[in-house]
């Protein structure tokens, strides 16, 4: 499988977040301290990107996305949580497993590829379980790499 190129990724480990806005605020701080795009912004697009539909993919997973102005290339933030968070995925099961993805507004079709794979990469039980078990960045960050994500 191809690597995923994204502009910039980050990780965050076992947040103690508890809500989908407060997941989407720390998103947001995360991503606008590595790329300079709007923090109020990329919080917003999340958000009403959420409200059309859940972003949750199932098995705990949720890979919330947006194309948004201002950003030149796809920008990623994997997040574990301490606790689970409702996401009204399919499955009913809360997440635990969050990767933001944003991507320049025009690049539709990129988009589109970019949250294909990574709902496949995700899809994987003991990528899963590796993301889970992980209790540094770093880690996360390693489990990443090895799924051609960089």
């Amino acid at each position: 499988m191809p690597a995923l190129e994204l502009m910039h990724f980050s990780a965050l480990c076992r947040e103690p977040l508890h809500s989908q806005k407060r997941l989407f605020e720390r998103a947001a701080e995360e991503i606008e301290g590595h790329t300079g795009l709007s923090g109020e912004t990329i919080y917003r697009e999340l958000l009403a990107r959420e409200k059309l539909g859940s972003t949750g993919v199932g098995e705990g997973v949720a890979i919330p996305h947006s194309r948004i102005a201002g950003c030149e290339s796809p920008v990623g933030c994997l997040m574990t949580l301490s606790e689970p968070v409702d996401f009204a995925a399919i499955d009913g099961v809360g997440v635990d497993i969050v990767f933001v993805l944003l991507v320049p507004e025009a690049a539709t079709q990129q988009h589109l590829d970019l949250l294909a794979a990574l709902a496949t990469r995700f899809s994987d039980a003991a990528t899963r379980e590796r993301l889970r078990n992980a209790t540094t960045a770093a880690e996360l960050e390693a489990c990443l790499a090895d799924i051609g994500v960089a």
